[in-house]
C-alpha cells in the first residue's frame, strides 16, 4: 500500500470508515442512508484495487485486517483534510457585513496593508476593514482593553490574558550608504563610533530592537551615539539616503526591493531578529470577518519562509 490506488474516490473512504466504526455493512448503510449493497460493493472494490483484504468477519462482526488499518489511519487524515478545506471555503463564500479590525506594528506597512488589504476587500466586499499601524505596546494594550479584536505585534511583552501565535521572525541589517561600513558585519564597537539614525520616537529605547542594540552595547561597554531619532522607519531611511548615518531595516523589506538603490545593508556581528506574533484576548472569540483577516496576513507572512520559534 504505497500509495492511494487512481481509482479510489472520497465516497468509498466515507463508506469503508463507517463500517469500521458500526462494525458491519449494515450498521454502515443504516448510518449513511444507503442500500446495504451498495457499502459491499465499494469495499470490495477498494479491496480489488488494493490488492488487499480490509476486513474479515468475526461472527457478526467485521474487524480489519492488517491493510484495513493502514488505510483507516490514512482515510481519516483524508477526510479530516477534506472537511477542514470544505468548510473554509464555506466560510470564505458566506462571510457577509460585520467589521475585521486588527492592529499592526508600524513596519508592517511594508508587509501587508496594500496587498492582503486589497485582497481581502476583493474577497469580502460588503465587510468593513479596520487596520491601525501603531508600536506594538500600544497595540497590545488597545487589544487588551476591547477597543481591537487582534494586533499583529513585536515580542516580547507582557502575554497576561493574551492568547499569543507566534508567528514570524525577521532579520535586522544595518543600513547606510554603501562603504566599509557595509562590507562587513557591523560590529557594536564598530556601531558606536558611528551616527546612528534611531527609530521609532515615540517609545525610544524600549523598542525591541534598539532594547537589543542598548543590551549589546552594555555587554561590550560602549555607548552608542544616536544624534538623530525619527518615527518611522521610511524618515530613517530616507536621512541615510542623504548620508546623515547609519540606520537599520528589517530583511525582508531589504530584499523586496523596496529598499533605496542608493542604500546598502549588511547583517549585524551579533545577530539581532524581531518576532512577530497574532494576539488576542483569552476570554473573547474572534469575529468571523476578523478570524478571516488574520488568515490571509497570517498566509501572506508565512509566505516570506521565515518561520518563528513557537516556544519564544
Amino acid at each position: 500500500m504505497d500509495g492511494y490506488p487512481p481509482g479510489m474516490t472520497l465516497q468509498q473512504l466515507r463508506y469503508f470508515l463507517e463500517a469500521c466504526r458500526t462494525g458491519s455493512f449494515t450498521g454502515a448503510a443504516d448510518a449513511l442512508y444507503v442500500a446495504q449493497p451498495s457499502i459491499g460493493q465499494q469495499i470490495r472494490r477498494l479491496e480489488e484495487e488494493f490488492g488487499a483484504r480490509l476486513f474479515v468477519r468475526t461472527g457478526r462482526h467485521l474487524e480489519l485486517t492488517p491493510a484495513g488499518e493502514t488505510l483507516r489511519a490514512h482515510a481519516l487524515r483524508v477526510l479530516a483534510a477534506v472537511d477542514a478545506t470544505e468548510s473554509a471555503m464555506r466560510f470564505s463564500r458566506n462571510l457577509e457585513g460585520g467589521t475585521a479590525s486588527l492592529g499592526t506594528f508600524g513596519t508592517s506597512q511594508q508587509y501587508l496593508v496594500q496587498s492582503v488589504i486589497t485582497s481581502f476587500v476583493a474577497r469580502h466586499p460588503n465587510v468593513e476593514v479596520r487596520v491601525i499601524g501603531q508600536h506594538s505596546s500600544e497595540i497590545v494594550e488597545k487589544v487588551r482593553e476591547g477597543e481591537l479584536e487582534a494586533g499583529l505585534v513585536t515580542l516580547p511583552f507582557n502575554k497576561a490574558s493574551l492568547v499569543v501565535e507566534p508567528v514570524m521572525r525577521d532579520e535586522v541589517l544595518y543600513t547606510a550608504l554603501p562603504g566599509p561600513d557595509t562590507q562587513q558585519p557591523m560590529s557594536m564597537r564598530r556601531l558606536a563610533s558611528l551616527p546612528l539614525i534611531t527609530w521609532p520616537a515615540v517609545v525610544g529605547w524600549r523598542d525591541s530592537i534598539r532594547r537589543q542594540l542598548k543590551e549589546w552595547a552594555d555587554d561590550e561597554g560602549v555607548e552608542l551615539a544616536a544624534p538623530v531619532e525619527v518615527e518611522h522607519i521610511e524618515s530613517a531611511l530616507d536621512l541615510a539616503c542623504a548620508g546623515l548615518g547609519g540606520t537599520y531595516t528589517l530583511r525582508t523589506i531589504a530584499e523586496s526591493g523596496r529598499l533605496a538603490p542608493q542604500l546598502a545593508y549588511v547583517s549585524f556581528e551579533r545577530p539581532i531578529y524581531d518576532t512577530y506574533a497574532f494576539v488576542w484576548r483569552r476570554d473573547h472569540k474572534l469575529s468571523s470577518a476578523t478570524m478571516e483577516l488574520v488568515r490571509l496576513v497570517r498566509q501572506h507572512m508565512e509566505s516570506y519562509g521565515r518561520p518563528a520559534d513557537p516556544d519564544v
